[in-house]
């Protein structure tokens, strides 16, 4: 399809069907540019002795701190785990050492507020059945060269859990995604066997309540897509990336919205915003 934004019913019946809809040509060449050139305006900006928070999927318990809670409603920078030397000093440049930035990009920035908020993303949003959406978080995600670091098996409403659960995924690819440099992966039609865990903040921490089912590589098939794709994931789709160890990097521009219409905000997510989020429209 073009930019309009609203996807054929064969597109929808995929999209229910396998629990990923894969939408060819959906930002144009010009907004991509906007907002690569307008990160690393913010990167250049940033000092990086303010914050040294590691991301990682695989240890939550570093991103207990104040920067990462915080980070809801601000921009954010966060490392690659990778990134570091023994000596704790970055190995290269900043701008290839951030693993993401986030999650309120969609909000602050008025670059990446016009893209998360232009018609044709509402007008996609209405198509999925939603009444009263809003985006609860955004991440400008890197990828970066030799040092990307894998994005384990998970699904998106075990982050952002609403009742009942709601949650979409939006992915774009602001460079091509290939097997090599760490394409998204997923198991079609998982989303149809529920959520099998949630990510909690307690007193002490955030954590699962559950530990991480095993997965069979072979069940996950890849999504190779190019600049200007948009991957839209259900939210209990179980997908993954492995490690970029090409010398290319894969910048994406990722967005997850909930619906606020007859759904509550779980208190036990990582995300407690002082101000609601505005919705992107109401039906």
């Amino acid at each position: 399809m073009g930019i309009t934004g609203k996807p054929s019913p064969e597109q929808l019946h995929s999209f229910h069907s396998q629990g990923f809809l894969v939408i060819e040509s959906f930002s144009s060449p010009e907004e991509i540019d906007d907002m690569r050139r307008r990160m690393d305006q913010l990167l250049d900006g940033f000092d990086c002795s303010t914050a040294a928070s590691i991301f990682s999927t695989k240890n939550q318990q570093k991103l207990t701190d104040d920067y990462f809670y915080e980070s809801a409603e601000k921009i954010s920078f966060f490392f690659e785990e990778k990134a570091f030397g023994e000596d704790g000093n970055l190995k290269q440049a900043k701008q290839l050492s951030i693993n993401k930035v986030g999650h309120a990009l969609h909000e602050i920035d008025p670059v990446f507020k016009t893209f998360s908020c232009s018609e044709k993303l509402s007008s996609l949003m209405l198509s999925l059945g939603y009444k009263r959406p809003v985006i609860i978080q955004s991440m400008y995600i890197f990828k970066q060269p030799g040092i990307g670091g894998e994005v384990v098996p998970h699904q998106d409403n075990s982050f952002l859990y609403t009742e009942p659960p709601t949650c979409t995924g939006l992915w774009l690819a602001l460079e091509d995604a290939t097997i090599l440099n760490g394409c998204l992966w997923a198991i079609p039609g998982s989303h149809k066997n529920g959520l099998v865990r949630r990510f909690i903040r307690g007193d002490e921490g955030v954590y699962f309540d559950q530990p991480s089912p095993s997965y069979d590589d072979k069940d996950f098939v890849p999504v190779e897509v190019k600049a200007g794709s948009l991957v839209v994931l259900h939210g209990d789709l179980i997908h993954q990336s492995f490690e970029n160890q090409s010398p290319k990097s894969r910048h994406a521009y990722s967005l997850h919205v909930v619906d606020t219409d007859g759904c509550k905000w779980a208190q036990e997510n990582w995300i407690r915003r002082k101000v609601d989020p505005e919705p992107l429209y109401e039906s």
